[in-house]
């Protein structure tokens, strides 16, 4: 589980030894949004879900080998349409209890690249209780990264938050990405709130 090399350095004459860790089917599947206007602007939110090993065998193809000792069956697995949704409804505010016509106060707008679970037949089919919530799904052009404000923040936490680069235990890989996760986000409220600050002040 070693993460992509962005630069290095050592003493002139001396060989830079990096670990390297496989990942074997260990990796960890994130989801986040971040909101860039509104009340909660500057907030950052994120869900982390491990990617363990799956048997290869044909009876049991796909299922999970083992789960690691304290992790349950819902921390595991990849970001599909149902996490998805739960995700945009979490963003949105609605609460665990809810009235059948629960609406936000404000409109919410969640951009979203064209990944195939984002554009899937199980969010289509929730776009009209998105809707009704006044919760709005919108789609950059295909292959526009450079258009999505949550790029840079992955990129960051990637290859600055994170200064260890291999992990021989997919928990510590966790725990590490947890902490620059939330380090990251620490520093998006606290630059939010400087820039609105100097805002107040040149007003």
């Amino acid at each position: 589980m070693t993460l992509p090399n962005a630069y290095t350095w050592s003493p002139v004459g001396q060989t830079v030894t990096i670990p390297f860790e496989a990942n074997c089917g260990r990796r960890l599947n994130l989801i986040g949004g971040y909101f860039s206007a509104g009340p909660l602007a500057g907030h950052f939110e994120y869900e982390l879900y491990l990617g363990l090993p799956k048997s290869r065998a044909k009876k049991s193809k796909g299922q999970i080998l083992a789960l690691p000792e304290g992790v349950s069956a819902e921390e595991v697995g990849p970001i599909n349409a149902e996490r998805l949704i739960g995700f945009i409804w979490r963003l949105a505010g609605r609460p665990k209890v809810y009235a059948s016509d629960w609406q936000r106060v404000r409109p919410l707008y969640i951009w979203l690249d064209n990944y195939s679970v984002h554009i899937g037949q199980a969010v289509k089919q929730t776009l009209p209780a998105f809707e009704a919530a006044d919760v709005h799904l919108r789609y950059l052009p295909a292959y526009s990264p450079e258009l999505s404000q949550i790029e840079p923040i992955w990129n960051d936490v990637k290859f600055h938050e994170m200064t260890k680069r291999s992990f021989t235990d997919i928990l510590q890989l966790r725990a590490e990405a947890r902490a620059a996760l939330d380090r990251k986000a620490s520093k998006l409220m606290a630059a939010h709130r400087k820039i609105t600050e100097s805002l107040r002040a040149a007003a």
